[in-house]
């Protein structure tokens, strides 16, 4: 019998109360943006934006960083997950050209978990081969996740002359690029997982939970958010069809959609 893998369930719960909240943000965007009911005039307040929405990116992407560093070959899940962002960015593309609705996906948080998982199994073959001791990478880890994160909030604002496609995901400002949903920038975000990856390395090394026996006896009442962090891709890929679907059907049986 093969043992059974370690998991902290507080990681769980945290991907999943920061996915729960995506999904009720893209719930609330269809209702206002893709419905035209006036409610939730949150999601055009600055406010939102700037302080709300990141909270729980920060959340989703640190705890995947930190959950990375539990795996056992990051270069395969990093290339499964690539091949499932870029099946994503394929069937959107589809979507929105033949059906007529708009929800193009070039480089959304699946792409950039799948980037950043690759860059720090990079960093952990270089590690290993060049047998760096592990207080060096993580000083090195940390600088580098800071500077990432920093750099993040300037990038955007410097003016690009290039229209070259393959720079939006970086985070340039690049004029006459397509309408696209879901989009993350690479910075800073991948800065936001290099310092999840820190914290895992520091505080998660020996790969279990840090929750006294007490608390670990109270995780029933977040099961539900636990289940969430544990399929969260499979709840993220799935969760906005579903939702919008149902709520097309709602629509459509009370006359407000053609």
């Amino acid at each position: 019998m093969a043992p059974k893998k370690n998991r902290a369930p507080e990681l769980d719960f945290l991907r999943g109360f920061a996915l729960f909240m995506m999904i009720l943000m893209h719930f609330a965007y269809d209702l206002r943006f893709e419905f035209k009911l006036p409610v939730f005039s949150f999601l055009e307040a600055n406010w939102f934006w700037a302080f709300v929405h990141p909270f729980f990116i920060v959340i989703f992407v640190g705890v995947s960083g930190v959950c990375c560093t539990f795996s056992r070959n990051n270069f395969i899940r990093g290339l499964k997950l690539l091949l499932v962002a870029a099946g994503l960015t394929l069937v959107t593309y589809l979507v929105t050209r033949f059906l007529k609705i708009d929800c193009l996906i070039i480089f959304n948080v699946l792409a950039l978990l799948a980037v950043s998982i690759l860059v720090y199994a990079v960093i952990q073959f270089v590690e290993q081969k060049a047998h760096v001791r592990p207080a060096v990478t993580n000083v090195l880890l940390g600088v580098f996740g800071a500077y990432c994160t920093a750099i993040g909030s300037t990038i955007r604002n410097m003016d690009y002359s290039t229209k070259n496609l393959i720079f939006m995901p970086v985070g340039f400002a690049i004029k006459g690029t397509p309408q696209v949903a879901d989009h993350m920038d690479l910075f800073p975000w991948i800065g936001v997982f290099l310092i999840g990856c820190l914290i895992g390395r520091v505080c998660y090394s020996n790969k279990s939970s840090l929750l006294p026996e007490g608390l670990k006896k109270l995780h029933k009442i977040g099961v539900p958010f636990e289940f969430l962090g544990k399929h969260s891709l499979i709840i993220y890929l799935v969760h906005q069809p579903l939702v919008y679907g149902i709520l097309y059907v709602i629509f459509l049986a009370l006359g407000k959609v053609r």
